[in-house]
């Protein structure tokens, strides 16, 4: 039985374009000899479509368009994700389609409400299996999370399956894959079926679909597996008596690798979806907004990405000549604005109302305010994106100024942890030098101030970073995380430092997670609670 799983990037809310996509690559499927076309969970307005299944004109647009793909697909069975309304109930549903008609549809009965899964708000779980025939093998069907739920499976081994299918919008964190893998052989050794786990791809939001789509037989050996952060369509012969072919993704497993790539492809279809033309990016001279410009670059045309350094008196000459070097590597376009003029006005202008006050952090932040102030009316007049550039660590203890160095409409870099900032930036380099190897081995800094250095006032970033991870990843108490060999002193610093910067979390721009939790709809913390 050849089955052709199709890895679509679907569009939110673009229901035709979706349905259009979809016919195109099952007839192409068809002409290859597929007898079963598969797509994503809720492939026909994309995932998660949120409250737009609250509007009956978008169930009732997503129903058309199931019909339209039956009418259009006559000779080849098709399997499509898709939402529907029965009675006053909203369902997560697949349907399979053949002869131009719905032969039978399946509800998802595992609805996920963790993390940024939030599926009781909107659909009811289904109750029963479904399992459909074909030239006499039984097949049974599921929805993403009902392959990590014990009764939906139970119900499939109790019917004795000969193959089971799971599609699913998965989404990508580093590491998960291995852990769908054993999730799959668990299931597949349970049940004694061949599972086909099929994944979607792209970017949503705060959302990385990678892909990955795998075959996984009743021995629990890996048959195949799609290429990941990438669209295809993949035609296998699943049930043939002769031995399949191991035609797995040959690229070398990297965890640095697939991390690049994931933000790369959330970096494009943010860009590309909502119809931004060019890309601005603050340039400091610091690994954080070297490595942003290097992913930009390695995703979009370099015409489209304008590079801009805003020195001021206490800019280094080290980060002007370097930011330089690196716009020679990338040959995007490139201004240097002086903010000095600016930060000297308004220092005068302010000069009467600060009387005798000291230099402190509100001279700081004014000079990031200046700079954001800049890079927002460039991308105003050019209808741009400012990137920001601010990352993980940054952001969980509020070293970041608040309409300053956070200004942007995406943030690409922040649920990245500043030791993985290093990583992936000595990986981009392996591939060939673009960012300079004096921007990544100088101590970080925010140059506001004479002499400043981020670990004058923070832990040190692999001790910071752990002590992140505990708190906000695993939910450790502060005691918890001293006793695995963390000073008292650090801990509670940074945990402070954590829970008093809610407020600008709250404010910041949008960013794609990669860890397994992220700051925004994965961890939904009160602005205003007692700590």
């Amino acid at each position: 039985m050849k089955i052709a799983l199709a890895q679509i990037n679907s569009f939110v809310g673009d229901i035709e374009n979706n349905s259009n996509l979809l016919i195109k690559r099952a007839k192409e499927a068809s002409k290859k000899g597929a007898e079963l076309f598969i797509t994503p969970e809720l492939s026909i307005c994309g995932y998660p479509p949120e409250d737009l299944v609250l509007r009956e004109d978008f169930l009732s647009s997503c129903s058309k368009a199931l019909k339209k793909i039956a009418k259009a697909l006559p000779s080849i069975k098709v399997i499509v994700g898709h939402p529907l309304k029965k009675g006053s109930k909203i369902y997560n549903a697949a349907s399979l389609l053949f002869n131009g008609k719905i032969q039978g549809t399946y509800f998802k009965q595992t609805l996920p409400n963790y993390g940024v899964f939030d599926e009781n708000r909107y659909f009811e779980p289904g109750e029963k299996e479904f399992i459909f025939t074909h030239k006499s093998l039984k097949i049974g069907l599921l929805i993403c999370e009902d392959a990590w739920s014990i009764s939906p499976s139970k119900l499939l081994k109790k019917k004795s399956v000969d193959g089971i299918i799971v599609i699913n919008a998965s989404p990508y964190e580093i590491e998960k894959s291995d852990t769908r893998i054993k999730v799959i052989s668990k299931l597949a050794k349970e049940t004694k079926s061949t599972v086909i786990y099929l994944n979607a791809i792209g970017g949503q939001d705060e959302l990385i679909f990678d892909g990955g789509s795998f075959v996984i037989n009743k021995e629990a050996k890996l048959l195949h597996q799609s290429s990941f952060f990438k669209e295809e369509t993949a035609i296998i012969d699943i049930f043939s008596k002769t031995t399949i072919k191991n035609n797995s993704h040959k690229t070398p497993y990297s965890k640095e690798a697939h991390l690049y790539e994931a933000l790369k492809l959330a970096l494009k279809d943010y860009v590309v979806k909502n119809n931004f033309k060019a890309l601005f990016i603050g340039l400091s001279g610091g690994i954080d907004s070297a490595l942003v410009l290097a992913l930009a670059n390695d995703t979009f045309d370099k015409k489209n990405i304008t590079a801009v350094m805003m020195p001021s008196e206490f800019t280094a000459k080290i980060s002007i000549t370097e930011s330089r070097r690196m716009i020679k590597n990338t040959g995007v376009n490139y201004k240097e604005i002086d903010i000095q003029p600016i930060f000297k006005l308004f220092r005068k202008t302010l000069s009467s109302e600060f009387k005798n006050k000291p230099f402190d952090t509100t001279e700081e932040n004014l000079q990031a305010r200046i700079r954001g102030i800049l890079l927002m009316a460039l991308s105003n007049k050019f209808n741009g994106l400012v990137i920001s550039t601010s990352n993980k660590s940054e952001t969980a203890v509020g070293y970041s100024t608040l309409y300053g160095d956070m200004v942007g409409g995406f943030a690409l870099l922040k649920d990245v942890p500043k030791t993985w900032v290093y990583k992936l930036a000595h990986y981009r380099n392996s591939i060939s030098t673009i960012i300079p190897n004096k921007i990544i081995k100088r101590p970080p800094t925010a140059e506001l101030r004479p002499n400043q250095l981020d670990q004058n006032s923070l832990p040190k970033y692999e001790i910071l970073d752990k002590i992140i991870e505990l708190y906000i990843e695993k939910d450790l108490d502060i005691s918890s995380i001293v006793k695995k060999g963390f000073s008292s002193k650090n801990v509670n610093h940074v945990v402070k430092l954590i829970n008093n910067n809610e407020f600008k979390r709250a404010q910041s721009p949008i960013g794609p997670k990669i860890t397994h939790r992220a700051f925004g709809k994965d961890r939904r913390y009160p602005i205003t609670f007692k700590h």
